[in-house]
């Protein structure tokens, strides 16, 4: 592998990039950053959680010129929760460069957006509807975008943005560096290089190999009140000797850690609002085995490589099957056998049925044991670690003790005390767990909707062009559309910038993805 060093960067990005702690490029990030940094088009396939960001990230920075006040580079993500992570990690890239730059997205207050841009940032990171919206409105000039990215641009066919991209390349300089990155090449993608690219050079990642046959793959079906009560129980039945949970959000990280410790689990979460050396001493006390269970988002996670992992817990379904099969790659290694458990919603089971079409293997329907079956878990624990200790501890000091007990005491009632004792038993302390909104509903690639659920069958352009309704309720929302959010666990409905009825079905179905 490249070292940083070598790829010709600058030395406040080379630093940045070390305060991150990436010393040596991975396959698409060398490649990509030769190219762009010598001012080539990229386009480049890769699947998630191979460093894309860094990739586009690092040329992007290098090409800023800070004291230029206007937008230089614009990033379409296709979900708010991407464009906020790329937002971030470019945050970090740019940092000892002074870089500004601006998250735009669906769902969040607009007029926030709008006195945001008068700021001038210097890049802007946004997803397909929210950045046309401000190229409507005016509040979006990209005249001096000098660097174009389309990040998962495959996904945003899917989600029906192919317009919006249409529309938004017509809006920036035909003078510009575009880097496009997808995990698949359909024609439509193609056709996008093809009119929009000048010659772009291909760089072309295989994705990792996976020995599905070693994980045993199930997905329990719940609501999301059950969830966490299933997975402690599972927990409690499975006794994974190491096991990573993945959420969706920070706040979902937080809540789960917190959560599992407060029901007597060794639990601890990562995420990327960590600080790299808090984020580095978890990852050291999960390696020696010291914390049995990581909890993490998708980004925080890239990257690791730890061995001996036994349990991968889905938390929330992933969005794209190849995150799907980027995490589950976490256990199963070298020749060992590892479990993988996703928790699918019922408004979600279209996506179950993509990521079973990508791996080419159904998943087991998982029973969610009972709170009798946990206490037997705990109890044969219990048993375990006695046995341990009468054949490997020295016992010698508490051999009174114990003839004492068995002179005024029956034996089996000494042990059953000695085990209750040593048995963990599990805790039903009531836990505050954010219901998150489950992921768009949307078409599976056969067209269905997998088991149980319809699979988004509207039309995925159908609101794409009802987008003029857009101001009303965003208007409905000023001051409140934050704090919605929040309160949607609470509620048990959807947060309230996603309660429109302007716009059609589509429409509520793209806010939600973005």
């Amino acid at each position: 592998m490249t070292n940083f060093s070598e790829l010709n960067i600058s030395e406040s990005t080379l630093r940045s990039v070390k305060r991150m702690g990436f010393e040596e490029a991975t396959p698409i990030q060398e490649g990509t950053i030769q190219f762009a940094m010598a001012g080539r088009d990229v386009l480049g396939q890769a699947q998630t959680g191979t460093g894309k960001t860094a990739a586009f990230g690092i040329p992007l920075i290098e090409k800023i010129d800070p004291k230029n006040p206007n937008v230089q580079a614009l990033v379409i993500a296709p979900t708010r929760e991407l464009a906020i992570q790329v937002s971030e990690e470019l945050y970090k890239i740019g940092y000892d460069k002074r870089v500004k730059l601006l998250s735009v997205y669906g769902g969040q207050e607009i007029g926030r957006q709008i006195r945001a841009l008068k700021n001038k940032p210097q890049i802007i990171v946004g997803t397909p509807g929210r950045i046309q919206d401000h190229i409507n409105r005016r509040t979006l000039k990209l005249e001096d975008v000098q660097t174009l990215v389309l990040d998962e641009a495959d996904e945003m066919l899917n989600m029906g943005f192919i317009d919006d991209i249409n529309a938004i390349l017509e809006n920036v300089p035909e003078e510009r560096q575009t880097l496009l990155f997808s995990a698949t090449m359909p024609p439509a993608i193609r056709k996008i290089a093809e009119t929009f690219m000048k010659d772009p050079e291909v760089v072309k990642i295989k994705a990792k190999e996976l020995t599905m046959e070693n994980i045993e793959q199930f997905f329990v079906k719940s609501t999301e009140r059950e969830k966490f009560d299933i997975l402690s129980n599972l927990i409690d039945v499975q006794k994974p000797e190491l096991a990573i949970i993945f959420g969706r959000t920070k706040r979902r990280v937080d809540e789960l850690s917190q959560a599992l410790t407060q029901r007597g689990h060794s639990a601890e979460g990562i995420h990327g609002d960590l600080s790299q050396a808090k984020r580095m001493s978890v990852l050291r006390q999960f390696k020696e085995n010291k914390i049995q269970i990581l909890v993490a988002t998708d980004v925080a996670a890239r990257g690791l490589d730890i061995s001996g992992v036994t349990h991968v817990y889905n938390f929330d379904i992933p969005q794209d099957p190849e995150s799907y099969v980027h995490r589950i790659g976490r256990t199963g290694r070298a020749g060992k056998s590892g479990l993988a458990v996703t928790f699918v919603t019922p408004r979600e089971m279209g996506y179950l049925r993509i990521v079973e079409e990508t791996t080419k293997k159904r998943m087991t329907p998982l029973r969610p044991p009972s709170k009798e079956e946990a206490l037997v878990g705990k109890q044969q624990e219990a048993m375990d670690t006695l046995l341990k200790y009468v054949h490997e501890a020295d016992l010698s000091s508490y051999k009174v003790l114990a003839e004492q007990l068995l002179a005024d005491n029956d034996a089996v009632a000494l042990v059953a005390a000695a085990l209750k004792s040593a048995t963990n038993e599990p805790d039903a302390t009531p836990v505050s767990i954010t219901e998150e909104r489950p992921l768009p509903m949307r078409r599976d690639r056969q067209g269905g909707g997998g088991r149980g659920g319809n699979g988004g069958r509207r039309n995925d352009r159908g609101g794409d062009r009802r987008r003029s309704n857009d101001r009303g309720g965003d208007r409905r929302r000023d001051g409140r559309g934050d704090r919605g959010g929040d309160r949607q666990g609470r509620t048990g409905g959807a947060p309230r910038g996603d309660r429109r009825n302007d716009g059609g079905a589509g429409r509520r179905r793209r806010e939600r993805s973005e």
